[in-house]
């Protein structure tokens, strides 16, 4: 089950596939993107944690405008302040 988002996900570098649950504090002012699947009789949930005032428009405006000018799509998106 998580081997196939595992390999999906594999060279992108916002994404971690977790095989433990995932917390909002994980993602708290990182670009990052924490995805957990979890098997629920024959039903298969996806749980997902993103901040969205970075990994949201202006997170991805600077992802974007980056691999446009041809520059590692990570520039300026891996900084985290530490006051958390």
């Amino acid at each position: 089950m998580f081997k196939l988002f595992e390999e999906y996900y594999l060279g992108h570098p916002f994404i971690t596939v977790s095989h433990d649950p995932i917390f909002l504090k994980q993602v708290v002012n990182t670009n990052n993107c924490f995805i957990h699947l979890e098997k629920a009789g024959h039903i298969i949930v996806v749980h997902s944690v993103i901040d969205n005032l970075l990994k949201g428009a202006s997170g991805q405006a600077v992802q974007n405008m980056n691999l446009m000018f041809g520059i590692d799509e990570t520039t300026g998106l891996k900084l985290k302040a530490n006051y958390f």
